[in-house]
Parts: C-alpha cells; sequence; structure tokens
C-alpha cells in the first residue's frame, strides 16, 4: 500500500533522516546543558540561561516537526555537546560559558534549506547572550584568574631558564636542584608580595575617587542660585548641559535624594578582586609551575634525561596555561598554547646559551 493512500507521512531520503535526527539530538543535549548550567546559578544569570534552554527547545520542535512519526528513538548529541553538557554539570561557571561561545559562534544552520533564518538568527544572538553571561563571570574572577596565569606562567619560564641556565655553566645536579629550589621560593614569595601590593594600591587609588558622603549633607544649605554642584558632575565626566541638569534635579530633591541619582563609575574596588587572594594564588600557581622544571632533580635524575624530561613537562604546562587562557578569554586556545610554549623555549634557550658561554670563559 503505498503512503498516499493510508495518509503517512512521506518518508524523506535516509541522508535527510540522519541529517535531522542528529540535529534533533544536537539541540535537545543543548537545552539540556542550558538548563544544567541554570540549575547553578540565581537571580538574573539564573533566567536568562532558561530562556536560552526554551529558545533550544523551540528548535527542538522544529525538527521533531519535520521528522513527524520518523523522529526515532531518542539519539546521543555530538560528543561536543556531550562533552559540553557534563562540563555544565561538574565544573566553574566561566569556563563552561567560554566553550559555549565558542560553540555558538558557530555559523549554525547558515545556508541550511531545512532550517528558517530564525534559528540561524537565534544562534547568532546566542552567541552573544552568552558572551555577556561570560564577560560578567570574567570580570568578577579577573584579579585572582590573572595572578594565577600570571604566577603558573612566570614560574615554569624563569625556573626552566634557571636550571638550563645552570646547567649549561656546568653545574652538579645537586647545585641544579638547589638553585632551582631557591628560584622556586624566591620567585613565589616575591610574586605574591607584588600581586599583594600591586592589587591594594590599585584598590586605594579607586577608592580615593569615591564620592565624599558627607558632601551630600551639604546639599540642603546651598544656594539655589549660586553654587558649584554643577561643577561637582562635570567634574566627574558629564557635559554642561547635563552637569546642569542634574544638579537642578539634586537640588529640587535635596538631602533626601537616593543615591542612585548620583553618577556611578564604570570601575569600582570591587572589580579589582581581593589583595590577599591574589597573593595566595599568584604564590600558590607560581610555586607549582616553578616546581615542573626540577621535579626530575627531586627524583634522582641527571644529565640529558633530566633535561629533556624537564623540558617535555615544562612545554606541556605552557601549551595547557595557554590554552587555558585562550578558553577563558574565548580565543582560538591551540594558537594561545602554541604562543605560550614559543616565548618559553625561547627564554630558556637564551640563557641556556648564556651558561654554556659563561662555563666556557670560567672553565
Amino acid at each position: 500500500m503505498s503512503d498516499e493512500g493510508s495518509g503517512a507521512t512521506p518518508q524523506p531520503p535516509p541522508a535527510t533522516l540522519r541529517k535531522w535526527r542528529r540535529l534533533l539530538a544536537n539541540e535537545r543535549e543543548a537545552a539540556r546543558g542550558y538548563r544544567e548550567l541554570a540549575s547553578r546559578r540565581t537571580g538574573e544569570e539564573r533566567d536568562i540561561l532558561l530562556g536560552l534552554a526554551a529558545a533550544e527547545q523551540r528548535h527542538v520542535a522544529h525538527w521533531e516537526g519535520l521528522l513527524g512519526e520518523h523522529v526515532g528513538p531518542p539519539r546521543r548529541g555530538s560528543p561536543q555537546t556531550r562533552v559540553l553538557t557534563f562540563l555544565a554539570r561538574h565544573f566553574g561557571w566561566v569556563f563552561v560559558l567560554a566553550l559555549m561561545q565558542q560553540a555558538e559562534a558557530r555559523p549554525l544552520y547558515e545556508g541550511d534549506a531545512d532550517a528558517p533564518a530564525a534559528m540561524a538568527a537565534d544562534e547568532r544572538i546566542h552567541g552573544e547572550v552568552v558572551r555577556g553571561l561570560a564577560a560578567r563571570g570574567r570580570t568578577r574572577m579577573s584579579g585572582t584568574l590573572r595572578a594565577a596565569v600570571f604566577g603558573a606562567n612566570d614560574g615554569l619560564v624563569s625556573n626552566i631558564s634557571l636550571v638550563l641556565g645552570v646547567i649549561g655553566g656546568g653545574a652538579s645536579p645537586q647545585t641544579v636542584l638547589l638553585t632551582g629550589m631557591s628560584g622556586l621560593l624566591a620567585g613565589a614569595l616575591s610574586m605574591a608580595a607584588g600581586e599583594f601590593i600591586s592589587v591594594n594600591s590599585q584598590r586605594e587609588l579607586l577608592a580615593a575617587s569615591d564620592p565624599d558622603g558627607r558632601a551630600r549633607e551639604s546639599v540642603v544649605h546651598l544656594d539655589v542660585d549660586a553654587n558649584e554642584l554643577a561643577l561637582v558632575y562635570r567634574a566627574r565626566g558629564m557635559s554642561a548641559d547635563e552637569a546642569h541638569a542634574h544638579a537642578d534635579a539634586v537640588l529640587r530633591q535635596g538631602a533626601s535624594a537616593p543615591a542612585s541619582a548620583e553618577p556611578v563609575r564604570e570601575r569600582g574596588t570591587d572589580a579589582v578582586g581581593s589583595g590577599l587572594g591574589a597573593a595566595a594564588s599568584s604564590f600558590a600557581f607560581f610555586a607549582t609551575g616553578a616546581l615542573i622544571p626540577v621535579l626530575p632533580f627531586l627524583f634522582g635524575a641527571g644529565g640529558v634525561t633530566a633535561v629533556v624530561v624537564a623540558g617535555v613537562l615544562t612545554g606541556s604546562a605552557l601549551m595547557l596555561t595557554g590554552g587555558v587562557v585562550g578558553v577563558l578569554s574565548g580565543a582560538p586556545p591551540l594558537w594561545r598554547a602554541l604562543r605560550q610554549l614559543v616565548i618559553g623555549a625561547a627564554a630558556a634557550t637564551a640563557t641556556y646559551l648564556l651558561g654554556l658561554a659563561f662555563g666556557a670563559v670560567t672553565g
């Protein structure tokens, strides 16, 4: 019996069915991933993520409608979408959002005759929504993350350079180990102290720019026809007309004007982070990075074997830190990983050659 007589939906070609089912599975997995992330958030961020999940569910309905009775049993999404869902369930907020930002940046459905233009537009908008959410998280963790990344990278590069430099100069394994451990401790303490002073100095500079709350108490005593209140707002960045209009509004409200009436600086001390947090993060990550080039010598290796193992371990760690920074910043992780490796290798090679030259001269 033909499909036309039975009223059944004509079956599309097998290749088309496979494509639709794959896209359906991916959209279901994407909606699940956003719901997983939403379950870990509260307030506005949770609402935004649930909105994205609802949008992905609309795409699910589109592919289900095309497939009709040929939808088949539920399928698993692509490995990439399943990994994102797993990470959303178990790992950090900013890291997962950065990966989702890259996934949403792909030109999905562009030029696909089976998907309406609205779906392609949805995906582009989703990318911007995820970018905005990721930017919030990056801002909150910027101080500590910067200290951690710089600390790990500096520990790796400085200590592999130090170790190879003294090896080039003909130092014994015991001297290499002592030099490496001394470099680890000295560098970690220096980085921690520097971060603590830097972050707290920045906070103090920003705090010095905060408006003096006592000045508001003087508003009710100002001469309405002759006062300098508009100059305050001009000094804070308003144009002359805006400053006068705002000053007039504040004078009409008097000292009872809400704090929200005051212009707010774009950056506050909260965006800088904690000095202690930055110092601790910098110390820990510098020490961890600096320990890696020394590991072969700690376990008793020496000679060419120790140098090769130290180089491989350090190179791998440099690529890892570069890749993580690439993911978190939304940039291609491979390029960032290779960049870190090249910089570290160049520094280590330079100090090794210097050590060779110094050993040749003193020998």
